[in-house]
């Protein structure tokens, strides 16, 4: 057997996500893969015209922004299908630098919400090693 630790296997058991419904879940993951898309999009779009060492820094960047920024685009979400949750603000302070690496490593959380922003990154630095490639 490829896993030999049977909890790493289980490490998204007790995440908030499974607590949604079916649709609340579905509608989720479609939110998320959009909100993937579009950072991608305006990742190139950004970055378009930088060497590659460059779009491998503005990658770094366009993460902070995102995980700065789009708790409320999900507050919004989940605003939009609990009962009675009030209408707020919920951006705060912007991450430091630290918290940004552990997602880009994999290193902090242990939840769907953390490993999906450490994956955003490692697409964005895809996409600018194949942006980049020919040049």
């Amino acid at each position: 057997m490829f896993f030999t630790d049977w909890q790493s296997i289980e490490m998204y058991s007790n995440d908030t996500f499974f607590n949604l419904t079916m649709p609340g879940q579905i509608g989720l993951a479609l939110l998320s893969v959009i909100l993937c898309a579009f950072t991608v999009w305006l990742f190139l779009k950004i970055s378009t015209r930088f060497a590659l060492w460059v779009k491998l820094l503005l990658s770094i960047v366009v993460l902070w922004f995102f995980v700065w920024l789009s708790p409320q685009i999900y507050y919004t979400y989940y605003w939009m299908i609990f009962d009675n949750l009030p209408v707020q603000i919920v951006i705060r302070w912007p991450p430091n630098l630290a918290e940004v690496f552990e997602l880009m490593t994999f290193t902090g959380s242990n939840n769907l919400s953390a490993h999906s922003k450490g994956a955003l990154f490692w697409i964005m630095v895809i996409t600018a090693f194949w942006a980049s490639r020919g040049k």
